[in-house]
């Protein structure tokens, strides 16, 4: 069905959605795509053989050449953490008569976030897969593990990146007659695994393409007073 608008870009969703096989599969396509995230990458400069923050304040005094100083300071980079809230409504498929929806709310969704951040030998599903299929269970990822199930995490086409979840904080704010969830906020923080990964190593790939296109902003210096 047409909305009026037949030369309206389509709009792509982020999503989290679990490295490998699994039973059952987890992913959660947003519904909404957050309105902001937040990322965070700490730095530690240090000079070496343990320099205290008083010598190291006194080594900048006492020196002049830049380079040199890149050359003894031993920075450390941590990976980069990323934050966000989602936001989960069932009015639409509600209005939709979506069987599921009216059923069960958001409670599909919000149990699979869940599981994202449980250990998979809790999963009761891994367990009765395991029995059925044997030794030949152990080739895919829904084998019990005592850590929780590795993600993805997808923003468009030019992030995708493997991520540990630090944290993960639900709100349910609106409730069916019979108390299922239908309205909540799912605040989201995460560790991107960073490395040799393919997944990394394509989103670092576009993070430098990118910053090649920022050559064409190079006039901008004019605007700039740089010393000589």
């Amino acid at each position: 069905m047409s909305d009026g608008f037949p030369g309206k870009p389509k709009i792509l969703r982020g999503a989290l959605v679990e490295f490998g096989l699994s039973l059952p599969p987890l992913f959660v396509a947003f519904q909404f795509n957050p309105e902001q995230l937040t990322r965070n990458r700490s730095l530690g400069y240090t000079l070496p053989k343990g320099t205290t923050a008083d010598t190291q304040r006194e080594f900048h005094r006492q020196n002049s050449d830049l380079l040199a100083l890149q050359k003894e300071q031993v920075v450390t980079v941590e990976e980069q953490t990323i934050g966000f809230d989602l936001r989960l409504d069932a009015t639409d498929r509600l209005d939709e008569r979506d069987a599921i929806t009216e059923q069960f709310g958001i409670a599909p969704q919000l149990a699979t976030l869940e599981l994202m951040v449980q250990p998979k030998e809790e999963s009761l599903l891994a367990g009765a897969a395991e029995l059925l299929l044997g030794k030949a269970a152990q080739g895919f990822s829904f084998t019990r593990s005592a850590n929780p199930p590795l993600l993805l995490f997808i923003f468009g086409r030019k992030r995708i990146l493997p991520v540990n979840i630090n944290y993960m904080n639900i709100t349910e704010t609106e409730f069916s007659t019979d108390l299922n969830p239908i309205r909540a906020t799912v605040a989201i923080s995460m560790t991107v695994i960073e490395g040799k990964n393919v997944p990394y190593t394509y989103t670092k790939a576009m993070t430098e393409a990118m910053s090649v296109l920022n050559l064409a902003n190079l006039t901008d210096l004019q605007h700039v007073v740089i010393p000589g």
